[in-house]
């Protein structure tokens, strides 16, 4: 799970149903799934491409959803300057032995994100990246002040504005930088619509053909609740809900 620092590194599925939730994504974009004991005696899912780790997921009915890992380099540190801007913290420094320590964490507008560090021992494989299938492709954060959400991620995490599209009523979509390249976009900030019910972030797996996608998520029990729409680029989108209720997207060819 090693990354540059600042960046979305890791994410995860709350779900009540593990086992269902692994074959419904499985199906949709491809993952196999792997248990993983974890030292506490509860089991952790791992979502792989081939023998790599894209994704987890762990039994947890009270908080169903997706949430990203950010990789810092002093957890403690990060959660003082978090809690300091406005922040919330939802579960404390954490220790995984061998692995890594993590803190969950609420932005000032509320959506949950988790903050990380490696353990530098722990092996770091070659993962594929965007847009290869089964890879995270975009961020996308929903949140009730757009402009504060940005100064916020912007000054703790060091991401920097792209360029402000104009969506018309739906008001602007800031694309913004994690940092490596600073030129292109690794996702995007907008207000949330009256439909989505707080601030929250939202993922999207890349596919080969989302209309192929659409015809799955439908058979796995699943529902879509946006789209598609084609995007800038010539990518279609769709956002959808698994059987558990947990939102997710999809970005890919038509």
């Amino acid at each position: 799970m090693f990354t540059p620092k600042g960046k979305f590194a890791w994410y995860e599925l709350m779900t009540s149903d593990t086992e269902a939730a692994g074959k419904f994504y499985s199906d949709v974009v491809g993952w196999t799934t792997k248990a993983m004991p974890s030292p506490d005696g509860s089991q952790y899912t791992t979502f792989n491409l081939g023998e790599v780790g894209m994704a987890g997921m762990l039994h947890l009915p009270q908080h169903t959803g997706w949430i990203g890992y950010i990789a810092v380099d002093d957890v403690d540190a990060h959660i003082e300057k978090i809690v300091e801007a406005g922040g919330k913290l939802w579960k404390p420094a954490t220790d995984i032995p061998g692995m890594l320590r993590f803190a969950v964490l609420s932005d000032p507008q509320g959506a949950g994100i988790v903050v990380f560090t490696p353990n530098p021992a722990m092996p770091s494989p070659v993962r594929p990246v965007p847009p290869a299938s089964g890879t995270i492709g975009w961020h996308e954060l929903n949140t009730t002040d757009m402009d504060a959400g940005f100064d916020f991620y912007n000054e703790l995490f060091g991401w920097t504005k792209v360029t402000d599209m104009d969506m018309g009523p739906m008001g602007l979509y800031r694309i913004f930088n994690e940092g490596e390249h600073p030129e292109m976009g690794d996702g995007g900030m907008m207000a949330k619509p009256p439909q989505v019910p707080v601030s929250c972030w939202n993922f999207y797996v890349c596919v080969d053909s989302i209309k192929s996608s659409i015809g799955r998520i439908q058979a796995g029990g699943g529902k879509v609740v946006n789209g598609p729409n084609q995007v800038p680029g010539g990518n279609w989108v769709i956002q959808a809900q698994d059987p558990q209720g947990a939102m997710f997207a999809l970005v890919g060819g038509e």
